[in-house]
This record gives C-alpha cells, structure tokens and sequence, in this order.
C-alpha cells in the first residue's frame, strides 16, 4: 500500500478504489489512537465505492506527530484530497473520525458529498481518567477498552487485541487524540450542514451513546440514522455486516 506526499507530510493510505466503482470515493477515518484496522475488511473493500482508508498522521503507519485539534486533522484530510486530485467525496467517520468528519463538512462543504458517521456525536467529552493517560497509561487504557467493547465474553479476543494495539501507540498520541476529543463542540454549528449523512449508533455503546446519533439525526436535516442492537462502541468490527449493510443501502439511495 502506498504513502503520498501532502502539503502536511506524508500519509499513508489503503487505496482500493476500482474503475467501475458506482459512487464517488470514500475516505473511512479512524478514532483516537487507531489505524486503517479499525475498519474491518467488509468496509474497507465495499464493491461498491472506491474506498481510501488512510492513517492519520502519527498514526499506524503514517510518521510525524499526531495533531492537537480536530481542526489540524480535517486538514490532513483535506492534503490527502489533493495530493491524490480528488476534489471531492464521501467522508465516513468513527468516533474521533466522524468528529474529523463533521468538521470536514462545517469548514470544506465543497468537498464533501456525504457523511458516514458512525459512533459519534457533535460533542465528545472526555473522562478525566483516559485523559491522565501520559501519568497512568495503564488505568486510561482499560478505561478505554471498557468503553470500547463493554463486558461481553464474545469480544474477549478483540478486547486483547485492542488493549495490545494501544499499549504499543505512545501515549502523548493518546493523550493528544483525546484532548482534541474533549475540545470538540459543534452543536450549534450543526444546522449549517446541509450534507446528505447516514449515522450508525450502537445501543449498548458507552463511550458515544446512542443519544448522541439520535440528537446527530435530529440536527442534520438531511440524514438517516441506523440503529445497531446489541453492539458497542466499535460496532463496525463487532457487527461488520450489519454496518456494511446499512453503508451499502444507504449509498444506493444517493443521487451522485
């Protein structure tokens, strides 16, 4: 997979765009101290669009420094645009991603066809634990894995997955991710987004409840929203059909 040089550094990205793709491209940005894995495969190679995953900068395999605002990361998105000379696409977001997603939509309309919001919400606090993280990485990461995949047996396995991922990303990574998170507000901004967005929500998600995708729907005029049942915050990887699904259908439905 390749890298790119952007007018922000080098980023790299999983490029699985097709020629006889049906819609525009689809760009999937990660949440806070994630990578392109953070999507399962169901999404990352949907048939049905041409779909760029990239990793953040200072993330996964992309060098330099993770940003300190949300803004600095709806720009990194933005050079990624142009270094590959697409003016414009659908932006699907997970959590940190669907704030980057959001403020993408506020600051660059032109640029964005449509919105994938997936476990998010127009504002994202921050428990006061995972933000010690640089003091006590080890109490902010199981805080987090708590939120991630809640207490359910069946996701033991991707529970210790994710625990090992994010005991290996630095913690000032961590530290920045989630404070830019907890800075994040647009709620009264949101009636200026006349972007067609589907927004999935989990009913067992505790980190982004699914009151936040509910008051997200109630906001955006111009938007669907999808409930999961039985899922958490990571639903994309607990439920990838569900979600590639309803990503699917509700593509379809466009007028591109």
């Amino acid at each position: 997979m390749p890298t790119i040089e952007t007018a922000r550094g080098v980023i790299w990205y999983a490029d699985h765009r097709k020629k006889a793709a049906a819609v525009p491209p689809l760009v999937l940005v990660h949440g806070a101290g994630g990578s392109h894995l953070d999507w399962p495969g169901e999404l990352r190679r949907l048939p049905e669009a041409g779909v760029i995953v990239p990793d953040l900068p200072g993330h996964g395999k992309s060098p330099g420094a993770a940003r300190h605002s949300i803004n600095e990361y709806a720009a990194d998105v933005v050079a990624l645009l142009d270094a590959l000379k697409i003016q414009r696409a659908i932006i699907a977001g997970h959590s940190m991603g669907g704030a980057i997603a959001l403020t993408l939509a506020l600051q660059h309309s032109a640029r964005v066809l449509g919105l994938i919001l997936i476990g998010t919400g127009a504002k994202l606090g921050v428990h006061p634990d995972v933000l010690n993280v640089q003091a006590d990485k080890d109490k902010a990461v199981e805080m987090i894995m708590d939120g991630y995949w809640g207490t359910a047996a069946e996701y033991d396995d991707y529970r210790r997955l994710s625990r090992d991922w994010l005991l290996t990303v630095d913690a000032e990574v961590l530290y920045r991710d989630y404070a830019a998170c907890n800075a994040f507000d647009v709620r009264s901004q949101l009636d200026q987004i006349q972007t067609p967005a589907l927004i999935i929500g989990a009913t067992d998600d505790r980190m982004t409840p699914l009151k936040y995708s509910a008051y997200l729907h109630e906001q955006l005029p111009n938007s669907q929203l999808v409930t999961i049942n039985g899922a958490n915050h990571m639903l994309a990887l607990q439920q990838p059909g569900a979600v590639a699904e309803a990503v699917k259908s509700w593509l379809a439905a466009q007028r591109w």
